[in-house]
């Protein structure tokens, strides 16, 4: 068993290998695609969504000429489109470019809707009922991240993108508990106690996060085949 993701942002380059350790402990990282052998896992961030796209087809011309890749998995933002459209400008490039995937490897899409903070404003231990905070207090009044499905929500006046909205969102209600989240050091939501809270919100709302959830059923389909 060996994966071969990238990513679209340094932040998820945080957080996969993190993650990963806490559901497929199985597998370790390598620096170098080439270096693979078995249960094995290399990422790779390609810095943005505009270049993904060049990278998803070298990445398949890598997982072809080394032909010991059981998954392919790309992670991206939905942004402001659904996850299925997301899925679909991607299938419909990797097409265009004449590229083909080899059979033993298989192609998943781990999408992000909207973005990875929208995800971490689904642990609802952090979120304080009694904000001190201004903004706080309004972005809860505008939209209840605890009560109602964080992927649902939209955009709050002044923000030109949701994606925007739903960081500052998450970094205002961390700040009432004096953390300080950057997508450059996301801190405390890396820790194990943090992912933990995720997964327990789609346990007890199955109809919450389903982007989140599609995620942790992709990691329980590569757990079985190990």
């Amino acid at each position: 068993m060996n994966l071969y993701i990238i990513v679209e942002g340094e932040t998820e380059l945080q957080i996969y290998p993190k993650w990963l350790s806490y559901t497929l402990p199985q597998l370790s990282q390598v620096e170098d695609y080439r270096e693979v052998n078995e249960n094995n896992y290399y990422i790779f961030s390609c810095g943005g969504i505009a270049s993904m796209y060049n990278h998803i087809v070298n990445a398949i011309r890598d997982i072809n000429a080394v032909e010991k890749y059981t998954y392919f998995i790309i992670v991206v933002d939905s942004e402001e489109i659904s996850v299925e459209r997301r899925k679909e400008k991607l299938l419909e490039f990797i097409k265009e470019e004449s590229v083909q995937l080899v059979d033993s490897c298989e192609l998943k899409f781990i999408v992000q809707h909207r973005c990875m903070e929208t995800w971490f404003l689904g642990n609802r231990k952090v979120y304080k009922r009694n904000p001190q905070g201004e903004k706080f207090k309004a972005y809860s009044t505008f939209y209840n991240v605890e009560k109602d499905d964080p992927e649902l929500m939209e955009k709050y006046e002044g923000f030109k993108l949701t994606t925007h909205f739903h960081q500052s969102y998450l970094r205002e209600m961390l700040k009432e508990y004096n953390i300080r989240y950057t997508k450059s050091r996301p801190k405390e939501v890396v820790e194990v106690t943090y992912f933990d809270e995720m997964r327990k919100r789609v346990e007890n709302e199955p109809t919450h996060l389903n982007s989140f959830s599609n995620f942790l059923s992709i990691i329980e389909e590569i757990k079985g085949k190990l």
